[in-house]
Formats: structure tokens, C-alpha cells, sequence
């Protein structure tokens, strides 16, 4: 019977590689899903640190005493893009520091375009509009980039914690990523007055 026992438990210990290697090379693909979708929402939240010199220096030209507003939007601007994440150091604390200010520039840049409202001539211009359409699309980008970045992650960390990939998926590295969190002006319902 202990004979039994010891057998048993060498053969699974031996089967054990063979469960794992078959499942090994689905969980570094879905790894580098991640990472690439990682990638992805960094390569987007660029394109929109890049627009945002034209667009406050478009604004600079109609609206130059409207200053403060557009040192937040610099600001906030060069405290996003200091931000450097990789897909090797990306943790909650990390992402949560990114996630913040991105926000922050976000609303740097609603700001900005508020300012245009007070200014016809601005609005009128083209390069504003054009600039403005260009943030416009790339805000959809980053949203839909947050969005299969979610997807990836989901599918990943689901992965490492099924069974039996759950006892192994540790010993090679596999480590749960995290997720994008919404943002907290987002829990409560916008008010609107008429």
C-alpha cells in the first residue's frame, strides 16, 4: 500500500512537466497579449502627448492671457509622459500612478477646450478644429486600446488561475497583471442642471 502511495506520487510528479509544457506555451502567448496590448495603450496615450504642443500652441496665439490654463496642460502633460511602464514593471501601485496622471491631463485638456468657448475666433480656426477632431479620435483610441488591454488581462489571469495551471504557473514566472481601475468621478452619477 505505501508502495503503492510512493509510485503514485512519482508519477505524478513525473507526469507533471508534461501538463505543464502543453500548457506553458498558451501562457506565454497570452503573456505577450498582454504585453503587446500594454503596449498598444502607451503608443496611443503618446499620440495624444504629442498633439497637445500644436493644440496649446494654437491656443497660445487667440488666447495668451488664459496662461495658467495652459501651464496645467504643459504640466500635466510632462508629468504623464514621465511616467515610463513596461510590460516587465507594470504592478497595481505602477499603473494606478499612470492611470492618475493620465487623468489629470485629461482634464488639463477639457480645460483647454473650455477655454476655446470664450474665443469664436478660435474655435473658427482650422488647425484648433483639425487638432481638436485629431484628440477627439485619439481619446477613442486610447479607450479602445484600455479595452483590449482588459480583455488580454482578463484572459490571462483567468489562465494562471485555473486548475491545475494554478500550481505550476508560479514556479515559471506567470504572475497575475493589473487591471485598469475606473476613475473615481466615475462611481457617482454626473449632475445635470438645466
Amino acid at each position: 500500500m505505501i508502495k503503492t502511495r510512493i509510485i503514485s506520487a512519482i508519477a505524478a510528479f513525473l507526469m507533471l512537466p508534461a501538463f505543464s509544457s502543453c500548457n506553458y506555451n498558451s501562457l506565454v502567448e497570452q503573456q505577450q497579449t498582454v504585453d503587446q496590448s500594454w503596449a498598444e495603450v502607451q503608443n496611443q496615450y503618446q499620440r495624444r502627448a504629442d498633439l497637445i504642443p500644436n493644440l496649446v500652441n494654437t491656443v497660445k496665439g487667440y488666447a495668451s492671457h488664459e496662461s495658467s490654463t495652459l501651464e496645467k496642460v504643459t504640466e500635466a502633460r510632462a508629468k504623464a509622459t514621465s511616467i515610463n511602464i513596461s510590460a516587465e514593471n507594470l504592478d497595481e501601485a505602477t499603473l494606478a500612478k499612470f492611470q492618475k496622471a493620465q487623468g489629470e491631463l485629461t482634464q488639463a485638456l477639457k480645460s483647454l477646450l473650455a477655454v476655446s468657448e470664450a474665443y469664436p475666433d478660435l474655435k473658427a480656426n482650422e488647425n484648433f478644429r483639425d487638432l481638436q477632431v485629431q484628440l477627439e479620435g485619439t481619446e477613442n483610441r486610447v479607450a479602445t486600446a484600455r479595452g483590449r488591454y482588459t480583455q488580454a488581462v482578463a484572459a490571462y489571469n483567468t489562465a494562471i488561475k485555473k486548475f491545475p495551471t494554478v500550481i505550476y504557473a508560479g514556479w515559471f514566472g506567470f504572475s497575475p497583471k493589473p487591471q485598469f481601475q475606473a476613475d473615481d468621478s466615475a462611481q457617482s452619477a454626473p449632475e445635470v442642471k438645466f
